[in-house]
């Protein structure tokens, strides 16, 4: 694993990036369709955080047809799947972190599935 924890840090204080580990971290795996949904940004430029976040190892993912999902990757060290939780913890029910998870909550029950499907 590439990460050290400068890498690490820096990942986590871009906004987009930080809003899209948020969601995997409360959600699980996503997709990136519900990514661009619920964070309002174009595919483009959540797919080129996503392949910064994945060339350090921070999010795996899993290929199913045409559609890609991004999960955090369970075998990060373990301060950093503390940190990840601890920051969902104290940002997860405010302001626009709060924002994402209702929107892409309501858009799933709305639809009663994955946007991919």
């Amino acid at each position: 694993m590439n990460l050290n924890n400068e890498t690490f840090f820096k990942m986590l204080s871009d906004n987009t990036r930080l809003r899209a580990l948020m969601l995997m971290q409360r959600m699980g795996e996503l997709c990136v369709c519900e990514l661009t949904h619920a964070l309002n940004v174009s595919q483009p430029k959540i797919s080129r955080h996503l392949a910064q976040l994945r060339e350090y190892e921070i999010v795996g993912t899993r290929r199913d047809g045409q559609w890609m999902y991004y999960q955090i990757n369970p075998e990060l060290p373990e301060w950093t799947l503390l940190v990840l939780q601890q920051t969902l913890s104290g940002i997860g029910e405010s302001g626009q972190f709060y924002d994402d998870f209702v929107i892409l909550n309501d858009r799933t029950k709305q639809i009663n599935v994955s946007c991919c499907t």
